[in-house]
């Protein structure tokens, strides 16, 4: 058995409340927290901007990479199969990709190393797979549970983000006070139908099934379209969610953690989804998400539409990326715009990825990533 050292503790000027009414003398709060804002923390008040170092040397820095860029450095995205697009990050119980898919997929295919999370970014798609069909459109996540087959039918190009939870299931967080509908119910959760459009893929013609194991590939030949269930029950299913359906976790008196967005989780890492809500009004309150060092967990960003109110110069299609080990947080202009109460609305949705292990950045998304990234806290 194992127990935390705690025993809270106040010293110097402080505020009573974590993400208000800051002291006058120090608008600039710090967390300090163990286990992804769930165990114990301190809260330091500082004179000077947690992030505004003067340079920086070494790996160990926060980096962003323009997943639009991708193509035109050599990188091949656009692919038949999902388990040629390119690695992003990885670690042994995470592998993070994107996949443009512009036509059919001559292959079934099928994940045996772990359950498989689709953000569809652009596009739309028909899906047709082991429990049956359904349209997938721009903004949906689609769990795709292990071995599971399945091809995709695009409308018109598309891209998504792919993040597999390596030997692992997706799960849904548990919601504690809030109770079990917040955030999203799970009735909203939509599965494939056994309808017109899958009978009419039946097939007594010969298909194949790419099967990824220890990322690699086996190919299995059948006589036939193995996907020819004509019924099921049970609760085991592909499940899909459309950002759009998701209702925020809101305070107006308090900025919440991104433990509050929580859409998935898996055994070593966690999916987070930030959606538009209203800016917090409580003039104590902060306005911007807090300087923190998240010791404990790798945080990701990708950027999916909107206005990222916290960050500077990044578009949507492009990931941030921030290790564990150092204090991260708002850039200046966005903490000014905090401070002054500019916005009472963010329009911003983009797709979060927490983990408990330490990622590996692949080849591919260092031909793409902004070096001066790391500069764009200094202020100027």
């Amino acid at each position: 058995m194992r127990k935390w050292i705690q025993f809270p503790r106040q010293e110097g000027i402080s505020s009573r409340q974590a993400h208000a009414d800051f002291p006058e003398k120090a608008i600039y709060e710090r967390e300090i927290g163990r286990s992804g804002f769930f165990g114990p923390a301190t809260h330091l008040h500082h004179t000077h901007a947690p992030t505004a170092w003067s340079d920086w040397q070494g790996p160990l820095r926060p980096r962003a990479f323009d997943l639009n860029l991708l193509g035109q450095q050599g990188v091949e995205v656009e692919c038949d199969s999902p388990w040629s697009a390119p690695v992003i990050l990885s670690n042994a119980h995470c592998l993070y990709r994107i996949w443009h898919c512009k036509q059919a997929m001559s292959k079934l295919a099928r994940n045996a190393d772990g359950d498989e999370l689709l953000f569809v970014h652009q596009g739309s798609a028909e899906l047709f797979c082991d429990y049956g069909h359904m349209q997938i459109n721009q903004g949906d996540y689609v769990v795709i549970p292990r071995s599971t087959m399945w091809r995709l039918e695009p409308h018109s190009p598309m891209q998504i983000l792919m993040i597999e939870a390596t030997n692992d299931s997706y799960q849904l967080p548990e919601k504690g006070l809030v109770g079990p509908h917040a955030i999203f119910d799970a009735g909203m959760l939509d599965t494939p139908a056994i309808n017109e459009q899958f009978s009419a893929q039946y097939s007594e013609q010969t298909w194949q099934v790419e099967i990824k194991r220890h990322n690699q590939q086996s190919v299995v030949t059948y006589p036939f379209n193995p996907l020819d269930a004509i019924g099921w029950h049970g609760d085991l299913s592909v499940v899909r969610i459309n950002w759009r359906d998701i209702r925020p976790l809101m305070s107006h008196r308090y900025h919440l953690p991104p433990s509050a967005h929580t859409t998935f989780v898996a055994s070593r890492f966690v999916i987070c989804t930030f959606v538009p809500r209203p800016i917090e009004s409580d003039p104590g309150a902060l306005k911007v998400p807090f300087y923190h060092n998240n010791d404990d967990y790798d945080e990701v960003l990708f950027y999916h539409e909107g206005d990222f109110f916290s960050r500077d110069n990044i578009e949507k299609g492009m990931v941030t990326f921030h290790p564990a080990g150092f204090t991260h947080g708002p850039h200046p202009k966005a903490f000014a715009a905090g401070q002054a109460h500019k916005k009472t609305f963010t329009d911003e949705v983009a797709v979060m990825l927490d983990t408990r292990d330490a990622l590996e950045v692949s080849e591919q998304a260092g031909k793409v990533e902004n070096s001066q990234y790391v500069n764009s806290w200094q202020v100027k």
